[in-house]
C-alpha cells in the first residue's frame, strides 16, 4: 500500500477559491471540503470561519450540483476505491464498502476531538466538520466528518460516507436527503 500522493490545486472559476488537490491512487480528489456558496448550502452555525475551515454543508439536492465543472460527487463505488486504496484491501468487492482503518489513513492529523486525528497518509486531510438540518440545527463539529455520495438508497434517502473521532474505520450509511452534510468533488 502506498501513500505518496500527488498535490495540486483546482480554482473554482464561480467564485474564484482555491481549493487543494491530491490524486490517490487512479483518481483524483479535492483534498478540502467544498466552501461553494450554493442556494440552499450554510455554514455550521452561520459562522464564517467554520466555512473556511470545514467547507459549507449541503443537501443531496445541492450537492448534485455543487462541484465546479469537471467535478463531481462521488458514488459509492468511487467512495469504495478511494477507501480500498487507503486500507490496501483489494479483494473486496462489498458495495458500499466499510473499512476498519482506512479512516486512519485519510484524517487529519488535526482537529479531531479525540486523541488529535488521523495520519492522513493520502493527503485527504478529512476534518470533523459535523452536521446539520435545514431548520438549523447543528451537531457533531470535531467528531464526525460525513461527505455525501452520489449514490441513492431510495426516493427519500441517499448513502454518506463518515470517519469518526475516536475511531479508525471509515464507515458508510445513509440518510434523508434533506439532512445537511459536506461534499468532497472528484475529477470527471
Amino acid at each position: 500500500m502506498k501513500h505518496i500522493a500527488a498535490h495540486g490545486t483546482l480554482t473554482d472559476s464561480r467564485d474564484g477559491k482555491k481549493y487543494k488537490t491530491v490524486k490517490i491512487g487512479e483518481q483524483i480528489w479535492m483534498a478540502e471540503n467544498l466552501n461553494y456558496e450554493a442556494s440552499g448550502s450554510k455554514l455550521y452555525e452561520n459562522v464564517p470561519e467554520n466555512g473556511a475551515k470545514y467547507g459549507r454543508l449541503y443537501s443531496w439536492a445541492t450537492a448534485m450540483r455543487a462541484c465546479p465543472a469537471g467535478w463531481h460527487i462521488p458514488s459509492n463505488k468511487e467512495w469504495d476505491e478511494l477507501y480500498r486504496y487507503a486500507d490496501g484491501t483489494s479483494d473486496n468487492v462489498e458495495s458500499p464498502y466499510a473499512s476498519s482503518k482506512a479512516g486512519k489513513y485519510l484524517k487529519s492529523k488535526n482537529d479531531w476531538s479525540c486523541y488529535g486525528g488521523g495520519e492522513d497518509k493520502c493527503g485527504f486531510a478529512a476534518l470533523p466538520s459535523g452536521r446539520g438540518k435545514l431548520a438549523g440545527e447543528f451537531a457533531d463539529l470535531g467528531y464526525y466528518g460525513n461527505w455525501w455520495s452520489a449514490s441513492e438508497h431510495d426516493t427519500k434517502y441517499a448513502y454518506y460516507r463518515v470517519m469518526g473521532y475516536c475511531f479508525e474505520y471509515a464507515n458508510w450509511s445513509s440518510d434523508v436527503k434533506t439532512c445537511l452534510l459536506s461534499i468532497r468533488c472528484i475529477k470527471d
